[in-house]
Parts: structure tokens; sequence; C-alpha cells
């Protein structure tokens, strides 16, 4: 079963809505949104409220519902673990 959430893009404030599947990963999220808006994915990371998602959790185990919004923003740390340069 998929659900229909949103990400928001935190520098710009525009959403996009995004279909996942409970085995999809925060990771494969931050790829989607990150090629929609042409970003270096490495660069960037999943926020729900106050949280950073980890990027190898899976949907699953987020408890999103449909219509949820993650918020895609810089990270904090200045780059994930095995980002390209």
């Amino acid at each position: 079963m998929s659900l229909k959430i949103f990400i928001r893009d935190a520098e710009t404030g525009n959403r996009v809505e995004v279909d996942v599947a409970p085995q999809n990963s925060v990771e494969d999220l931050i790829l989607s949104a990150a090629s929609y808006w042409k970003k270096d994915a490495g660069a960037y990371v999943l926020r729900q409220g106050k949280k950073i998602l980890p990027g190898e959790d899976k949907v699953h185990g987020l408890g999103l519902i449909d219509g949820d919004v993650l918020e895609l923003l810089p990270d904090p740390e200045g780059g994930r673990r095995g980002a390209t340069e």
C-alpha cells in the first residue's frame, strides 16, 4: 500500500507530492526530492517535525499517514557519509 506525502523544500517553501511505498527508505525520498529540484542529494536531510530522519530508516517505521509533510533541508553537519563530490 502506498502513501501520498509531501516533501517541502525548506529553502524555497515549494512542495512536491510523492507516492511512497513502505519499503522505501528515507534516502530514497531524499534522492527523489533532490532530483526533482536539481539539488545535490548528499547535502540534504529530511526532517519530520523536529527529528532528522536517518537515511537508512524505512517509510513503514516512520508512522507516516497520507498528507504528511516532510521537510528537505541542508544537512546541518555539512553532508552525509557516502555523498559524492
